[in-house]
């Protein structure tokens, strides 16, 4: 996975902390646990702010 497979990390992120709410969660902690996430493989320096809103997004979506 890379940082532009917002769509993708969702659902990981989502099947890894079911008990989250994305809406609660502060991107430094949501940067951390997408590089966390098995198969992620993108440089940290890659991301920024709108990355991050999209993945907290699509997250969003997936909860509903």
């Amino acid at each position: 996975m890379k940082w532009t497979d917002s769509r993708e990390i969702a659902i990981a992120l989502a099947d890894t902390h079911p008990d989250v709410d994305p809406t609660k969660l502060h991107f430094v902690e949501l940067m951390k646990w997408v590089l966390e996430l098995e198969g992620f493989d993108d440089d940290p320096k890659h991301c920024g702010e709108r990355i991050l809103e999209a993945i907290q997004l699509a997250w969003m979506d997936e909860a509903d």
